[in-house]
């Protein structure tokens, strides 16, 4: 008699952050499992991952799915998950605020969780426009004075850069905003703003304390009022500490990596 061995299958081995994600938004294509799985094992090998406060990936086209925050995914305020607000468009390719009331807020404070001389944010846009938009942001009011923390890709064709400062923006020339853009503070007089794999703005400008009103994405936060709402399609956004030259070139690479395995990157 023949004896018959039954092979037993075993689920694959993420990192347990991604699989905590998995599991908490539910997410069942493998591919976007996998995709995850590969952004948290690169940015954590780029010594990326600990200095993310809030890392977006958008996945699973529903609001439902794109709130989550990959770091730390509970359903919470205090977890920085996004509450989307007005009108947006979700589907796989990412998030599309619609230029008119969309916005999303991360309850990201930075005066209470980034650094004044340590701060990145950003954005991955899916969306040629060159209108007044700010894709995301917050600031203590509406004086131009006011404590900042700004993306404001392609306006009249320059993009806008303010991380802890105040009314000092860096730019650079832009002719196309489907892109991957961070904007960077390293020290209290180094500031820089990267579009995909190049640093493209510099600047020497003095920080200042954190803005007090939470960031918003899809628009500024200007201390509960909202204003220059975007239509630029999100892929991915993120915030936290500052980024050295060679991570936020490598953060580049992994997040285009990230979205090339999804169908969607640009």
């Amino acid at each position: 008699m023949g004896v018959y061995i039954k092979a037993r299958v075993t689920a694959p081995l993420f990192d347990p952050n991604a699989q905590a994600f998995i599991t908490a938004t539910g997410i069942t294509n493998t591919i976007e499992q996998n995709a995850i799985n590969t952004l948290v094992v690169n940015t954590k090998a780029a010594g990326i991952w600990d200095k993310v406060k809030a890392m977006y990936p958008f996945v699973g086209g529903t609001a439902a799915l794109h709130k989550w925050n990959l770091k730390d995914p509970q359903d919470t305020n205090a977890a920085f998950r996004l509450v989307f607000s007005g009108g947006w468009t979700h589907s796989s390719t990412g998030a599309t605020p619609n230029g008119v009331n969309a916005f999303a807020n991360s309850f990201l404070v930075p005066s209470t969780i980034l650094t004044q001389n340590s701060t990145h944010i950003s954005y991955y846009s899916r969306t040629n426009s060159n209108l007044t938009e700010v894709e995301i942001g917050a600031a203590n009011g509406s004086n131009s004075f006011d404590n900042k923390l700004v993306l404001e890709i392609r306006t009249s064709n320059l993009t806008y850069y303010n991380i802890n400062s105040t009314s000092t923006y860096i730019t650079h020339s832009d002719t196309d905003s489907r892109a991957f853009y961070i904007g960077n503070r390293t020290a209290s007089n180094v500031v820089n703003g990267f579009r995909n794999n190049l640093k493209l703005a510099t600047g020497t400008t003095a920080s200042t304390t954190p803005s007090t009103a939470s960031v918003y994405l899809g628009a500024i936060n200007r201390n509960g009022t909202v204003a220059f709402y975007s239509t630029k399609q999100c892929a991915f956004a993120s915030i936290g500490d500052g980024l050295t030259d060679a991570e936020a070139l490598n953060y580049y690479t992994i997040v285009q990596a990230f979205n090339t395995t999804l169908g969607r990157q640009v």
